[in-house]
């Protein structure tokens, strides 16, 4: 027994440290619990989280400086690839942007039409976060339930544009196609068959003991820390912060509505979920009242300097074709002037800075995308928390690896 002393060996009565040392973890870019390309390291002592880090930058794709070198008209197939669970989103706020630019305002009828296309995208958006929440924590079941929702809701986007994800939808001055007679009736089936689904995904999470535990008081941050990280969206809003883009600095016809702005109160992974339930029911109301309101009229402003005019006009007059050629080879042509126009993304505040330097194509464009400034807040809201907080932490942030690194 000396001997064993002696050498290191440790007897009968002593006490074994097995964390004294912290062990290093490396979650992703690829792994099965970020439903995102993004690297976490971690430093945890046993199961709990002392050091993290995370890292982006893994999907980049240079979409600013492609957006730049194209005439203005040509970056709208990039923007549906920005944040591509809520495409139609991205669309409308980079047309609001380059309309400021020119000073032009679309029909109303256009208008309308660009709520739906927004709300139909959050609704994509938020029911494909819930649904990847719930499959990440182990609920098979209720996610099948937030595919199938997510699939009616695709087929509104099927019937504005004919496209289901990468919808390309949005034109500067106006949308690439109307809607017939029949699409009120259509939505009002869809949205009812929505809203069946999203009770049964509801109901089956929040009656789990199981998912409330993993969701209740984790991912914890004080509104001051996520307001100085520039926070926005549901996250913010489930920290008890009534901001709203849509709200704030109303834009299309949301002033024109009836809606509230649903807010939680300690700000945890279970308030962000609750959140994103009480704002897929927003966008229901504010669907069904733009369907009912939708006017009559064109969708288009009739200035083929701006939007390509129809076949009809360019076949039969020289200048509507002089026009379409100078369009189509030399793009709008804006004053020189910068502008910044935001809108409220799936994520939070979508912006967008375009500058002008009078030819057809932004001298500077910047995305403000949301997921960028929202996955700075991961590793405060981690630190300190168990390994398996991670999951639904990372879920609720709902990072967007093409709106994140762009």
């Amino acid at each position: 027994m000396a001997d064993e002393q002696k050498n290191g060996a440790p007897d009968e009565h002593d006490e074994i440290d097995l964390h004294h040392e912290t062990m290093e973890l490396k979650v992703g870019p690829s792994h099965p619990a970020t439903h995102g390309t993004v690297r976490i390291q971690l430093k945890l002592d046993g199961e709990r989280i002392v050091w993290s880090e995370v890292e982006v930058g893994y999907l980049h794709r240079g979409f600013e400086k492609e957006c730049e070198s194209g005439l203005y008209y040509q970056a709208f197939p990039y923007t549906d690839r920005l944040n591509y669970v809520s495409p139609m989103i991205n669309n409308v706020g980079y047309a609001l942007a380059v309309e400021k630019l020119l000073g032009v305002e679309v029909p109303p009828r256009c208008q309308y039409l660009r709520t739906i296309a927004s709300e139909v995208s959050r609704m994509s958006d938020h029911f494909t976060c819930l649904g990847a929440c719930a499959l990440e924590l182990g609920a098979f079941t209720a996610f099948l339930y937030g595919v199938e929702a997510r699939e009616l809701v695709w087929d509104i986007h099927d019937e504005m544009c004919g496209a289901r994800v990468t919808c390309n939808y949005v034109r500067i001055g106006g949308i690439s196609a109307d809607v017939g007679p029949e699409f009120r009736a259509f939505v009002h089936e869809k949205l009812a068959q929505i809203a069946k689904l999203k009770k049964d995904f509801e109901d089956l999470l929040l009656s789990n003991p199981i998912f409330i535990e993993r969701m209740e008081n984790t991912g914890l941050l004080a509104k001051e820390k996520l307001i100085a990280l520039g926070v926005t969206g549901p996250l913010l809003r489930a920290a008890g912060v009534p901001y709203d883009v849509r709200r704030a600095q109303p834009y299309l016809v949301y002033d024109k509505l009836d809606w509230d702005v649903p807010i939680g109160e300690r700000g945890d992974n279970m308030d962000r979920f609750l959140i994103r339930i009480n704002e897929l029911n927003q966008s229901t109301r504010i669907i069904e009242q733009c369907v009912d309101q939708l006017p009559d009229g064109p969708v288009d402003i009739n200035d083929p300097h701006v939007r390509l005019a129809g076949k009809g006009r360019v076949y039969n007059k020289m200048e509507e074709l002089i026009a379409q050629f100078k369009l189509v080879t030399e793009g709008p042509k804006p004053p020189v002037g910068e502008v910044y126009q935001a809108v409220e993304g799936g994520n939070g505040e979508l912006g967008f800075y375009v500058v002008s330097d009078g030819s057809g194509s932004p001298y500077k464009l910047r995305a403000r995308s949301p997921s960028f400034s929202n996955t700075a807040a991961l590793t405060p809201m981690i630190q300190g928390q168990m390994l398996a907080d991670v999951i639904p932490t990372f879920d609720m942030i709902n990072m967007i690896g093409g709106e994140c690194d762009r």
